[in-house]
């Protein structure tokens, strides 16, 4: 049962958790590891037997010990301050510095009582301890830094291993020994490190990846709703002054246009439905109908010329959806702003490009100065036609006119893509 519980918790973690679980039992099992190696190697026979103390080899032991509890903790500080969750602090390096240096004081003493001869596990002893220090220390210092330590502390254990009777090729091999073996063994403890680092970067960089594809969902769906919305909300407002006007004359008129504000009201719950959904596509051609509709309900002359293209069946449909969407917000603003009385819709198309071009009168002296960008209905429509590589302009055109272009290319044959709402039908 204990064993199933620990199978399922490691099966629910994700990838950067199970090679982080691994990189630190790794280590941790390389401390300890070395620490009851050289544990033992402190009261085999050739110790007990010789004269050395049994306090020195108690000692010897709790030392190791010590040194294996403080390595732990270093190793997982200097495994966090690595990859960048936080800082070690000096003085836990200092102290496990300390204990390495007793701890190898004190096999130096017992390979002196028991003789290199009678000792010669003394190699692997002190390879031992040097270990637990070094593996954190290659992970808060630069590489060449750690080299020089681990020459360092080679050394003085080489010339310890001589001082305590040792002929100079017995110190020499402990030198590379121990030099060799924590080099081999330093070196794979930066590259498990590397590798968290890099898989601890890869999350970081998904999950920046996730909130960026929310932030673009939520702009997305308030440009959908500024272009759904839009204009149905201001030719609600424009026929309910006109049925307001109309009422007050006592005509009867007013009744049918209280009915049509209540059926674009109906229609933009539905749309508002569809923008939910995320499913919604609108089309160019029922957009240009509608242009023209709703403006000249509103008293605009509007002439629409698409020079019988039918876009509704020569262009692809993501261009006809992006073509729709700017149709819709160029007639909004022609409503907004303005008084103007005459309207009109171009569409243009070649083999490389389509074209479409609104232009209308009644523009605002102040408005000559505006931005041609100012706005988030124009700043949508750029992203829509970003998307396709096209562009969008929009200012005054002299005359008290306001035009607004639209240019998209348009794909080769080969490389044209269906829409959604193509492929559902």
């Amino acid at each position: 049962m204990w064993v199933r519980t620990r199978v399922r918790r490691w099966q629910k973690r994700d990838g950067f958790d199970k090679i982080d679980l691994y990189t630190r039992g790794t280590l941790h099992s390389l401390v300890w590891g070395a620490i009851l190696c050289e544990g033992l190697l402190s009261v085999t026979r050739p110790v007990r037997h010789s004269d050395a103390p049994a306090v020195l080899i108690a000692g010897t032991v709790l030392t190791a010990v010590a040194q294996g509890v403080c390595a732990a903790r270093l190793v997982g500080r200097t495994l966090d301050s690595y990859v960048g969750r936080r800082t070690t602090e000096p003085r836990l390096v200092i102290l496990a510095a300390v204990l390495m240096a007793a701890n190898a004081a004190g096999v130096l003493a017992l390979g002196a009582y028991a003789g290199p001869d009678e000792f010669p596990e003394i190699q692997m002893a002190l390879a031992a301890v040097v270990l637990p220090f070094l593996t954190s220390l290659v992970l808060v210092v630069p590489v060449w830094t750690s080299t020089v330590c681990l020459v360092a502390v080679a050394a003085g254990v080489g010339g310890g291993v001589w001082a305590a009777g040792g002929n100079a090729l017995f110190a020499l091999a402990t030198f590379l020994s121990v030099a060799l073996g924590n080099a081999l063994v330093s070196a794979t403890v930066r590259v498990s490190a590397w590798s968290l680092g890099v898989m601890l970067k890869l999350r970081e960089a998904k999950d920046v990846e996730t909130r960026l594809a929310v932030a673009e969902e939520r702009l997305r769906f308030g440009r959908d709703m500024h272009d759904v919305l839009g204009r149905n909300l201001a030719v609600i407002a424009l026929k309910s002054e006109l049925a307001v006007e109309l009422a007050q004359r006592g005509k009867p008129a007013a009744v049918d246009q209280m009915t049509e504000v209540q059926r674009i009201a109906r229609d933009s719950q539905q749309e508002f439905r569809d923008v939910v959904r995320g499913y919604r596509e609108i089309d160019l051609p029922t957009e240009l109908a509608g242009a023209r509709g709703v403006l000249e309900a509103a008293g605009i002359t509007c002439a629409v010329r698409d020079g019988g293209l039918r876009p509704g069946e020569r262009l692809p449909g993501d261009v006809r959806s992006a073509l729709g969407w700017v149709v819709r917000e160029a007639a909004t603003n022609v409503l907004r702003h303005g008084d103007p009385r005459r309207c009109s819709i171009h569409l243009d198309t070649d083999r490389h490009s389509v074209r479409l071009v609104v232009e209308n009168d009644g523009v605002p002296q102040d408005a000559a100065g505006a931005s041609p960008g100012a706005g988030s209905g124009l700043r949508g429509l750029r992203e829509r036609l970003g998307a396709l590589d096209g562009r969008l302009e929009a200012g005054p055109a002299g005359d008290g006119l306001f035009r607004l272009t639209a240019t998209v290319p348009l794909p080769s044959p080969r490389t044209a893509v269906p829409s959604p709402l193509e492929e559902r039908r």
